[in-house]
């Protein structure tokens, strides 16, 4: 049986739906009650209190570790989850990282989710650890802009990074979790190649077949938007990045089509798939 926490995220939702497609035992969880596909047994539970997950590693035999907001809450120790795991049987973890330990270390979330990989490479267990890049699914935060106005607002509109698609992170945690070549990997994934905020609207507006302005906020603007969602040191983080990527930020990596045997989707497949939100 495999555990798949953040269950129904952008990553975890299509992860889900290929472990049991292909026809394995899943236990969903999320932090709130969800719909999950046929045969998959779902559990709400707060990562940030990991004693609430011990019902799902019952059983287990692998887990895919998405924490998301769980790493900095108050109080919290994602190391526990993984030594739970440990203690629970579970031979496999997949750890969901992020490109950032290794382009920009110094930061406090990147230290942060640094010590959980080596907590993970220390544990005894199976692993591998993959470290996207920015997500397709960030133009979702321009979605009802896209819908009251035909306008993105968005900073930095002409400097781009190879962002990927969720769907993609989600077939390669999968491919991890059930073949025994990628233990001990490490994968950079990224997009196919480097897309401007302003050429995300232009694939927004085509997969729409209507017209989409792109309007380019001040760093200060986004700041003020972003902040309402996410604490104001992230948003710092995500606008260094967005306004100056280094020169490894720009690098599309090889890895999806390593693990996958395919290049990963370009942003335009990505805005076709998800056009609704945006109508």
């Amino acid at each position: 049986m495999i555990v798949v926490t953040g269950a129904t995220g952008n990553v975890g939702r299509p992860l889900t739906r290929a472990l049991a497609e292909a026809g394995r035992q899943v236990t969903a969880v999320s932090r709130h009650p969800a719909a999950v596909p046929d045969g998959v047994r779902h559990l709400a539970a707060d990562l940030a209190e990991p004693a609430g997950l011990e019902p799902a590693l019952a059983g287990a035999t692998a887990l895919f570790l998405l924490l998301s907001g769980d790493l900095h809450a108050a109080g919290a120790s994602p190391a526990d989850i993984i030594g739970q795991a440990a203690a629970r049987g579970v031979r496999r973890v997949v750890l969901l990282s992020t490109q950032g330990v290794a382009t920009r270390p110094f930061g406090a979330t990147r230290i942060a989710m640094r010590a959980l990989e080596d907590v993970l490479r220390e544990s005894g267990l199976e692993w591998a650890i993959l470290r996207p890049g920015g997500f397709a699914s960030n133009a979702l935060w321009w979605a009802q802009s896209v819908r009251a106005r035909r306008v993105v607002a968005a900073p930095f509109g002409d400097v781009g990074v190879p962002i990927i698609d969720p769907a993609d992170i989600a077939e390669v945690a999968a491919a991890c979790l059930l073949d025994d070549r990628h233990t001990g990997g490490v994968y950079e994934l990224t997009g196919p190649e480097v897309i401007t905020p302003r050429q995300q609207a232009e694939a927004i507006a085509a997969a729409l077949g209507a017209p989409v302005r792109f309007h380019d906020l001040t760093r200060d603007e986004a700041k003020a938007a972003m902040t309402q969602s996410m604490p104001a040191e992230l948003a710092d983080d995500t606008l260094d990045i967005l306004g100056s990527p280094s020169p490894a930020e720009l690098r599309v990596s090889p890895d999806v089509q390593r693990v996958l045997g395919r290049a990963p989707r370009p942003f335009a497949d990505w805005a076709v798939r998800n056009a609704a939100a945006f109508r």
